[in-house]
């Protein structure tokens, strides 16, 4: 059960395109977001639409993929593990900044498909 632990599995949409930056030591990482949506019928039989957007991070060999052949829309799957980052807003209060760090990444359709 060990290989189940913070395990995440994500089909959605890119909502912005992957920005691909360097790191001081030489390491490649790419940011993006991503987008779910579920659909289902709320208690008057009404279709609702309820979007989940994710703040994904790719590192080395997945990030130059990643930013070589993802674009803004494009369907993927990915899988990662879901990181808590603390940092301190402008007034000091401590903040969590929640992210998914890509282990894996299937593309399934561009936006023109």
């Amino acid at each position: 059960m060990n290989s189940l632990r913070n395990r995440l599995q994500l089909i959605g949409n890119l909502g912005q395109d992957p920005e691909l930056k360097k790191t001081e030591s030489g390491k490649s990482v790419t940011r993006f977001t991503m987008a779910t949506t579920e659909t289902y019928k709320n208690g008057e039989g009404q279709k609702v639409e309820d979007t989940t957007w994710h703040n994904i991070v790719a590192w080395n060999g997945l990030a130059e993929i990643a930013s070589r052949y993802l674009k803004k829309g494009r369907e993927v799957a990915v899988e990662g593990r879901l990181t808590h980052r603390p940092y301190e807003d402008k007034e000091g209060n401590q903040r969590y900044f929640t992210e998914v760090v890509l282990s894996d990444i299937l593309l399934l359709r561009s936006p023109k498909e």
